[in-house]
């Protein structure tokens, strides 16, 4: 670990209540108020995507997995996706935080299928997403 945060208990008994048990939609982590460790911020149980949209501030930085449901030829799929949000309006100290942090939660979330990067909404939102989903699953 880059930058020793290392991600709280908490953050691995969330993501498998979500990838496991499907018990909400998304979760959202921050860094603690110290930036000695991940947290969970969020678990959020709304099926709108513009929900989890919202709930990613505007100039702090967050990592979220999100069960995203999306079509394919032949009917519905449901894939985890790691975000890492980087607001361009963030501090600088808190975006190399989070950039040499990622790590520590990511190496512990067995099952993410694709990983997105945002700063800005329009790299999270969910076409850009599902369209990157799409081109994994080929």
């Amino acid at each position: 670990m880059a930058s020793g945060v290392a991600a709280n208990d908490d953050c691995m008994a969330a993501f498998n209540e979500l990838k496991l048990k499907k018990q909400f939609r998304y979760i959202v982590y921050k860094l603690s108020a110290n930036n000695k460790e991940i947290v969970v911020e969020k678990k959020g149980e709304s099926t709108d995507y513009e929900d989890f949209i919202g709930d990613l501030p505007e100039k702090e930085c967050r990592f979220a997995v999100y069960d995203v449901p999306y079509e394919v030829e032949g009917g519905s799929r449901n894939k985890l996706v790691f975000y890492t949000w980087a607001p361009e309006d963030a501090p600088i100290k808190g975006k190399m935080v989070a950039a040499s942090s990622k790590d520590a939660l990511r190496r512990q979330l067995v099952g993410i299928s694709t990983e997105v990067q945002g700063s800005d909404i329009s790299e999270v939102a969910y076409d850009t997403v599902v369209e990157k989903l799409k081109r994994v699953a080929k």
